[in-house]
């Protein structure tokens, strides 16, 4: 929610520190640590030891004439997920689960691929090595067929492994950029420090550890500055509240705390932004935005529903270079700085 600092010539420094403070008490009556749980990082041997039974298992059914299967929680129904503002979108303690079996025509290549998958990463974790999904998909290109297989059989493998990707020794191919020791001037002269990150679109495992790693190490404000579109709400939404994808992980990687900066849909009536510089919305970003508003964070968020109603009634959508309309460098001289130093967040 935004609120306006005490006093028409409060400081960028008072408002910041007033939102801090907002952060902390929260965090002090319980509303902003993780809740526990969650999966958390293993060492190697816990790790060669999983998948060991897996593999025991595998060769037990074997002896007794029976198919084996894998059995792995269902992370693509909302029935097994659950919202805490405290934490975001998490998998339920005990959700439906799906097989992966072996004398199945329609899953016998997906048992076979994460048997081979395990296999690459107990080597891994034995040999203290890394490789990306990118250098796992090259192995066998062709087996596999495209990335997303890859990608999909690592996060079923993390999820029934229960422990975060980066304990398998698999690394992101990291397309995220941070700027550190940026600056915001005043017109004062006063000077303040600030650090910018950006996963270049939807924001990649390694990008989401870091935004995570600096609110819980500095419990500093944290703010997202994305299009006025649906899916830069929902890039925002991945970064405050997860996905149903790492739903499994939300600990490790969700920051609620994250309040939303900008471009808000109603600063484009609010600024005169004509509409030739807008968009009008596809029915890909109609679906997507009627998506976003039936997700269950949405209900405790109605200044956010109000701007994505304000989206959906004037069907248009509008880049953060709109603004480039009013002047080149409104956003860094005008936008940002009011916005952070009269609290103009939601």
């Amino acid at each position: 929610m935004a609120f306006a600092p005490s006093g028409p010539e409060a400081s960028f420094f008072e408002v910041l520190d007033q939102h801090r403070a907002s952060l902390l008490a929260t965090l002090r009556r319980g509303g902003g640590e993780p809740a526990g749980g969650g999966t958390r990082l293993a060492s190697s041997s816990e790790v060669l030891a999983s998948i060991e039974n897996i593999i025991q298992d595998v060769i037990t059914s074997l002896a007794r004439n029976e198919a084996p299967a894998f059995t792995i929680d269902n992370r693509s129904s909302w029935e097994n997920i659950k919202f805490e503002d405290s934490v975001g979108l998490h998998m339920i303690s005990h959700c439906t689960t799906r097989k992966i079996k072996s004398d199945s025509p329609k899953s016998v290549k997906n048992f076979a691929l994460i048997l081979k998958i395990l296999s690459t990463i107990y080597k891994l974790v034995q040999s203290n090595t890394y490789a990306t999904k990118r250098d796992i998909y090259y192995t066998d290109s062709q087996l596999f067929g495209n990335q997303t297989v890859v990608d999909n059989i690592i996060n079923d493998i993390s999820c029934m492994l229960k422990v975060p990707r980066r304990s398998l020794h698999i690394l992101s191919t990291s397309k995220g950029l941070i700027a550190g020791n940026l600056r915001y001037i005043e017109e004062d002269g006063t000077k303040v420090n600030c650090t910018c990150a950006t996963g270049k679109g939807v924001p990649d495992l390694n990008t989401r550890l870091l935004v995570k790693k600096l609110w819980d190490t500095f419990h500093i404000p944290v703010f997202s500055l994305v299009d006025a579109d649906p899916h830069g709400i929902e890039i925002m939404c991945i970064y405050k509240y997860g996905s149903m994808a790492m739903s499994f992980e939300a600990h490790n990687l969700t920051v609620p705390a994250i309040r939303w900066l900008g471009l808000l849909p109603s600063d484009i009536k609010r600024l005169n932004i004509p509409k030739s510089t807008l968009i009008p919305m596809t029915k890909r970003d109609q679906m997507k935005l009627d998506s976003i508003l039936k997700r269950p964070y949405v209900t405790c968020q109605p200044f956010w529903r109000k701007e994505m109603e304000i989206m959906g009634d004037s069907k248009m959508k509008a880049e953060i270079q709109a603004l480039t309309f009013l002047s080149s460098d409104y956003l860094s001289r005008v936008y940002l700085p009011n916005k952070l130093k009269f609290g103009g967040w939601i």
